[in-house]
């Protein structure tokens, strides 16, 4: 698994990667509206290649289908935030909870950068349409699977119950998003980065007092109120 990328079509001629960074950027903000604003089939690819400033016949040269556009638009997301969110503060953290809460505010930092990153990332985490629904549900699993085993490295273990699993802690936060944006979703309301990040904190806290070793479960894995890490 570390070999992997966040490719989402790996094997296919990647252009769209490969092309200059402003128009890469233009074309990629313009999608991620496009299809933040509108689900899958709604999208217009008339739209989206007015706003990156092309024609659509050379919006297509770089992405052979609208299908591909989309996966290529993931990827780019995917790419940003890998950038924002490794650096070398996570990888001096060695606490699972507290690497979470990191990743989490940095990711805050790309979703203000990109307006419509979030509104684009739950259509993508729940695909409906047939054009990309197996492809993003199989991405989404083997990306998981891939930030688990290479951004947790520094992670010490040790901090957990014998118990537990901790493969299956990170499941239990996935699966707590899930819920809450199915929740929101269901009531046809907004989602809020500022909300979202205060339920992301509070299982946060609620799954290190259960899942850590008594003298690791107090607030940032400080046994008996002292720092872990230098």
């Amino acid at each position: 698994m570390d070999d992997f990328d966040g490719s989402i079509l790996p094997g296919e001629d990647n252009a769209f990667r490969r092309l200059p960074e402003e128009r890469r950027d233009a074309i990629a903000r313009a999608s991620i509206e496009a299809f933040g604003r509108n689900d899958y089939k709604s999208a217009s690819t008339d739209d989206i290649a007015r706003s990156a400033g092309i024609s659509k016949g050379l919006l297509f040269f770089y992405c052979k289908s609208k299908r591909q556009l989309y996966l290529r638009t993931m990827e780019y997301l995917y790419d940003r935030a890998v950038e924002v969110a490794v650096d070398d503060g996570l990888w001096r953290i060695d606490d699972f909870f507290e690497l979470m809460e990191y990743a989490a505010t940095k990711k805050m930092a790309l979703m203000e950068r990109f307006p419509w990153a979030l509104a684009f990332s739950i259509r993508a985490f729940y695909p409906e349409h047939r054009d990309v629904k197996d492809t993003m549900d199989r991405w989404t699993q083997r990306q998981t699977d891939a930030m688990f085993e290479r951004f947790f490295k520094n992670v010490d273990w040790g901090r957990f119950r014998d118990d537990v699993d901790p493969r299956h802690v990170l499941d239990m936060i996935i699966w707590l998003a899930d819920g809450w944006m199915h929740q929101r979703r269901a009531a046809r309301e907004a989602i809020d980065l500022d909300a979202l990040m205060a339920e992301f904190l509070s299982w946060c806290d609620m799954l290190r007092t259960w899942a850590y070793k008594p003298e690791y479960a107090g607030r940032e894995g400080r046994p008996n109120g002292k720092e872990v890490r230098s």
